[in-house]
């Protein structure tokens, strides 16, 4: 296994890791507000960086089942949210590959 390096994003609003302020998601990549997470108000994201994605698991969540990753930021290892790989309900595909991060576990870096 080889050195990770982070990832640093160019733009006005970026979030990041609330323990470390690793850079994690730029504003622009939101998709949806309206989601909800183990501590309250989450982001659903196209993508984020410098994070480590856990082991497949299957929730039920208040949208249905899905099978999914926690994702930890790469620099502290604090879970900050999770990707989802596979929604069960045909209304839930558009979230398959995309990436919920806790606003409470985050901060504005820029």
């Amino acid at each position: 296994m080889g050195l990770s390096y982070n990832t640093y994003l160019n733009s006005s609003k970026i979030y990041g890791c609330k323990g470390c302020k690793t850079h994690l998601a730029n504003h622009d990549d939101i998709i949806s507000r309206s989601f909800r997470g183990q501590h309250g108000k989450a982001y659903l994201f196209h993508n984020v960086v410098n994070v480590d994605i856990g082991e497949r698991m299957e929730r039920n969540m208040t949208t249905g089942r899905h099978v999914v990753f926690d994702i930890t930021c790469r620099q502290c290892s604090v879970v900050v949210g999770w990707k989802y790989d596979t929604a069960y309900e045909s209304s839930q595909k558009y979230k398959e590959g995309k990436f919920i991060l806790e606003a409470e576990l985050l901060c504005n870096v820029a």
